[in-house]
């Protein structure tokens, strides 16, 4: 089982643009509201499929079924695969929301995992901002308060965004992103999302889409406070700058920039490669696949030797399970 590239789950939603067809080179349609390409997911009702190749038309799951041990490695036991990997453009500000952790996720969805993501930005223009958790100081009745009195925004915390900038954000977390933001975000393999606040915006149907302030309110942990950007701890320097963005119980991101070759350690772990910048060949004993800026790709935990030979200079994200 060689590299594997999975069809794109294009998502059109009201805050969207046209970036991930414009920057990314997706195969999006002629509207302006495309939000979100789920790379590899493994939801219930979308499920990522194999493009090409032997396995193409298999769905992630069927995968790990019938192909657990090659692809999942030491991680052949799980039934789902735990990650949801996405690319998201933001044209308008996202509604103001939390996710719950995994003991809470399931008092409201049995069949939910909680919902840890980090967001690395790919893009991003000189004003956007992101709201990354809430003031230091802020309580549970300061919020309430300022729901009620339509002067949320004097709780939370408010940070530039800027290209090449990881954010980290626990479950619990209030948070938002604002216009002008193009990111590739990795998170746990859940869809479920609370509503805090949606900036008084109604639909085309001229209602206001449904807030969830008391599921919101008991999954916030008022004692985060205020997210920064990660500080990246840096594993190798020179023409190969090898660096890791985050580590959690959840998942691992490292960011590979370089313009020479660099080996992928496999150690019975599947991989997920995301192409950000450039264009490379990724090369194993089960054969190679070329990705340009905007791709994906799943390394089988099977494979025991990957090369990523860059073409240009490239960044790469590479993502595993602990």
């Amino acid at each position: 089982m060689g590299p594997l590239l999975f069809e794109p789950l294009l998502r059109q939603i009201r805050w969207g643009g046209r970036r991930l067809g414009t920057v990314l080179s997706k195969q999006i349609g002629e509207a302006t509201d495309y939000a979100e390409s789920w790379e590899i997911a493994d939801q219930p009702e979308d499920r990522s499929v194999v493009a090409q190749g032997e396995h193409a038309g298999c769905s992630i799951n069927e995968l790990m079924s019938q192909e657990g041990g090659r692809l999942m490695g030491r991680h052949a036991d799980l039934e789902q695969f735990p990650l949801l990997i996405k690319f998201l453009d933001a044209n308008d500000w996202l509604s103001l929301q939390v996710h719950p952790n995994d003991q809470q996720a399931v008092r409201y969805n049995p069949d939910e995992n909680g919902k840890t993501e980090a967001w690395v930005i790919v893009d991003a223009e000189p004003d956007a901002r992101i709201c990354a958790g809430l003031r230091s100081g802020v309580n549970a009745e300061d919020l309430m308060n300022h729901l009620r009195s339509g002067r949320v925004e004097e709780t939370l915390h408010m940070i530039p965004a800027r290209a090449g900038d990881c954010i980290f954000v626990p479950a619990g977390t209030v948070h938002a992103l604002g216009p002008g933001i193009l990111l590739a975000e990795v998170q746990q393999q859940s869809n479920l999302t609370f509503r805090l606040h949606d900036w008084g915006r109604v639909g085309n149907n001229g209602q206001s889409r449904q807030l969830h302030i008391d599921e919101s309110m008991q999954c916030i942990d008022f004692e985060s406070g205020p997210v920064t950007p990660i500080v990246p701890v840096q594993l190798s320097n020179g023409d190969h700058h090898f660096e890791e963005l985050v580590r959690c119980e959840y998942f691992v991101i490292r960011r590979h920039v370089s313009i020479d070759e660099f080996p992928i350690r496999m150690d019975d772990r599947f991989r997920i490669l995301m192409m950000l910048e450039g264009e490379a060949q990724v090369s194993s004993e089960s054969g190679s696949i070329t990705l340009v800026r905007g791709m994906t790709t799943l390394l089988p935990a099977s494979l025991s030797s990957v090369t990523v030979v860059p073409l240009q200079k490239t960044t790469v994200l590479e993502i595993l399970y602990p």
